[in-house]
């Protein structure tokens, strides 16, 4: 028999909401741990302090479940007014470095008109970005300043211009770009004629990120109709903690459209990540166009799911007007059956496919051929060059590779540190700085490149072994950061730390940052956003805002309302971002409810 609590609250004769706790039949008579576990993350937040205190035993798990459930459901009806913001948090994502604030509501002049002031002020970057955010802000807005009916005047109001400072008129994005501003927003006094906001900014990118904040600031109120800026006057100083702040996208084991990396793109500068590691191709697919050996697409899919360069360079110019890096991996030696598609010969055997064929000088040109290619489509110095999970049975089992070690008085080791060592020449003459995936550096780390930046991944602890011994390091332990895992809940991405287990301030100062990584096994088009946020969101403020700000002894408290309140934003945008209470990510909501409390 299945069976169910129904909860409707009404005003009068209209309904207001309505809640179906429905049971399958074994739930129902007995009920069971995943109905338990997949509804407590969104009923605990919820429950008044005194229900959540009640305790737990092995024995009455299932029955104080229920009775929790009856008693969330005594809470809805209790509560006379739905969710309000707590004023003792600051819902900007994220967090700034220093600022204050006070208790002023300001209005914004919906014809708001944008000031471009020092070297840096004819800068089309930042010209196009003030046009992109006044559509974000006036959103709801016609754009024409309100008309006062009872005086027979135009609305006066609080803020009418957005003064930008830029003090370099250069727009080169390499690592380590400026990316500070200050930020002011104060009503007009008698020493000025209008209400203003002011954004100072070293380069075109600090700017960037401060528009971005000023934008967080500006909330529409639908009872005025009007778009307003709470607790002002704000003075906003703010910095990144970290120069690289990434997410990966995987496009080999599921093509993404064009416009499709665009959105994620513009999301990410909404979180102010800066690096997106564009995981091109791999084993599955090789959907890129390299007009020096041009079968290599043969490799895509199908040959309506490729990139041309055209649509390589595109990618680079939107992400650069977002003051975003791309930078592009080509993984080798393993990960790359896809290669072989269109040059065979690649291939150790047509039978046994990866890693590529150590023993032929053809590979070495052809990956130099690739590098050359995409040099000229990606200018960000960094170039990732893979070289993770090699497994060299095919390298062994060939014959004529298994000659050719032989000949060369190598191991399958060897082999496999010759054949990363080459590639990082192959890249470093190209002006780039290699990145790699970790074992490379756990494989033979004395004989790697002094250049390479280690690239963490399979667990803690690396970043410090690779930093003390002089290398510079970029965090993503999968346990923590690693999209794909749908069960690894927001706190714990929140709580993951690049600088764990790293005290010597110089070693500190070698860690780069760290990324997401969305690979791309189970996420297409219709699945990437709701994956990526607002998981993605929690590990952005761990790499932006100060340590000591984000370490708060109860996230549930001092993160989590802030974190609902930004993933709404992200869809109040249009970013299709995901819950972010629910056991597992990219599920939708359990429940009908508030997107500020699920």
């Amino acid at each position: 028999m299945s069976g169910g609590i129904d909860y409707e609250e009404t005003e009068g004769k209209k309904r207001k909401r309505k809640l179906r706790l429905q049971f399958t039949p074994a739930v129902y008579n007995k009920l069971s741990p995943p109905f338990v576990y997949q509804t407590n993350p969104f009923q605990l937040h919820s429950l008044p302090k005194s229900i959540k205190m009640l305790p737990f035993s092995q024995n009455s798990h299932y029955k104080l479940s229920f009775l929790l459930l009856l008693l969330w459901v005594s809470h809805l009806v209790d509560s006379k007014s739905g969710f309000e913001l707590d004023d003792s948090l600051t819902y900007l994502w994220p967090l700034p470095s220093e600022f204050t604030s006070g208790n002023q509501t300001l209005t914004v002049d919906p014809t708001l008109s944008f000031s471009a002031l020092g070297k840096g002020g004819n800068s089309k970057i930042l010209i196009e970005g003030f046009e992109r955010y006044k559509k974000i802000i006036f959103k709801h807005v016609s754009g024409i300043s309100l008309f006062d009916k009872s005086r027979g005047i135009r609305s006066v109001y609080d803020i009418s211009e957005l003064r930008v400072i830029v003090n370099s008129d250069s727009e080169e994005l390499q690592l380590g770009v400026g990316e500070s501003y200050t930020l002011f927003v104060a009503k007009k006094d008698g020493k000025s004629i209008v209400g203003e906001a002011t954004i100072e900014a070293n380069t075109v990118f600090g700017a960037l990120r401060g528009l971005e904040t000023f934008s967080q600031l500006c909330a529409f109120d639908y009872e005025t109709k009007s778009v307003q800026i709470y607790k002002a006057p704000w003075y906003i100083k703010d910095k990144p903690r970290f120069a690289f702040r990434g997410l990966m996208l995987d496009t080999s084991r599921h093509y993404l459209p064009i416009d499709v990396i665009k959105q994620i793109i513009e999301s990410m500068s909404y979180a102010k990540l800066n690096v997106l590691h564009w995981h091109i191709i791999d084993e599955e697919s090789f959907p890129l166009e390299v007009p020096s050996y041009p079968k290599l697409w043969n490799g895509a899919y199908t040959k309506w799911e490729r990139y041309t360069i055209e649509d390589a360079s595109e990618i680079v110019s939107f992400a650069k007007m977002r003051g975003i890096h791309i930078m592009a991996e080509v993984d080798v030696p393993g990960h790359a059956e896809s290669w072989g598609a269109g040059y065979p010969d690649l291939w150790p055997s047509s039978t046994c496919r990866e890693p590529l064929d150590v023993s032929k000088n053809f590979t070495f040109d052809l990956i130099s051929g690739i590098l050359s290619d995409m040099r000229k489509i990606f200018p960000f110095e960094l170039f990732h060059l893979g070289g993770d999970e090699v497994h060299t049975d095919c390298w062994t089992s060939t014959p004529h590779i298994k000659q050719w070690l032989k000949d060369q008085n190598m191991t399958a080791k060897d082999a496999y540190q010759y054949f990363v060592l080459k590639a990082q020449e192959i890249a470093i003459s190209k002006n780039w700085t290699p990145v790699n995936w970790e074992e490379t550096f756990n494989s033979f780390p004395s004989k790697l490149n002094p250049r390479t930046i280690v690239h963490n991944w399979l667990g803690s602890g690396v970043c410090p072994r690779a930093v003390a011994k002089g290398f510079r390091c970029i965090f993503s332990n999968q346990g923590a950061w690693y999209l794909d895992h749908l069960d690894v809940p927001w706190n714990e991405v929140y709580s993951a730390e690049p600088l764990e287990g790293i005290n010597n301030v110089s070693e500190q100062n070698l860690v780069l940052g760290g990324e997401v990584c969305m690979w791309g096994e189970t996420a297409d088009t219709s699945d990437v956003q709701q994956t990526i946020w607002p998981r993605a969101a929690a590990a952005a403020e761990r790499l932006w805002s100060k340590r000591e700000a984000v370490s708060a002894r109860n996230i549930t408290l001092a993160i989590l309302p802030r974190l609902h309140y930004f993933r709404c934003l992200l869809n109040r945008r249009g970013v299709q971002a995901a819950p972010v209470t629910n056991k597992y990510a990219r599920q939708p909501p359990f429940v009908a409810g508030s997107c500020y409390e699920q």
